[in-house]
């Protein structure tokens, strides 16, 4: 046999080997739980005018605080520019309630270069269908997250907002309380 083919086979066995151990290790482990309600992604929404405005979230609700929807945890981030005006925030998950595809996040600014808005607390709604994702916000009556006050937790508006075609990802995973 020719060197390159014994080597070629040696490789093919020593993977396959490789495989088969991890594959039974992995059969060990206890099975990961799902995470009891979600909301991941990134999108643009779509304006006429040509505003940039950028949504992103990273939410989620472990699996142990399944009857608890207020100890979400993670951040999401938005961020509006129109010209030479703008402004963007992060804000502190603190509480993520999703039911089939449509999620309510909302948290407390954390950070952000829009005067008055940190320490507000907002909320975004988020309906995912894939190519055509929708969003709201619960500034949407006030124009502005500074303006928020007394804002409780999970509050937004209807998804209204259009995602800009081919920039939509977001990720529900249904919330499935204990009843």
């Amino acid at each position: 046999m020719k060197r390159r083919t014994k080597i070629v086979l040696l490789g093919s066995a020593l993977l396959l080997t490789t495989g088969a151990a991890s594959a039974a290790t992995a059969s060990e482990d206890a099975p990961r739980e799902r995470e009891a309600a979600a909301l991941t992604g990134t999108a643009k929404l779509y304006r006429s005018a040509g505003d940039d405005i950028t949504f992103s979230f990273d939410a989620h609700l472990a699996a142990k605080d399944a009857d608890d929807p207020t100890k979400a945890t993670g951040t999401f981030e938005f961020s509006h520019y129109l010209k030479d005006f703008g402004a963007r925030a992060t804000a502190k998950v603190d509480c993520l309630v999703t039911g089939g595809k449509v999620a309510v996040v909302s948290g407390v600014i954390t950070d952000s270069d829009l005067p008055g808005a940190e320490g507000k607390r907002v909320g975004v709604t988020v309906h995912d269908v894939g190519r055509h994702d929708r969003l709201g916000y619960s500034w949407a009556a006030t124009g502005s997250p500074a303006d928020m006050e007394g804002l409780p937790k999970c509050v937004s508006s209807a998804p209204f907002e259009k995602v800009r075609k081919g920039t939509g990802d977001f990720r529900v995973v249904p919330w499935n309380p204990p009843l």
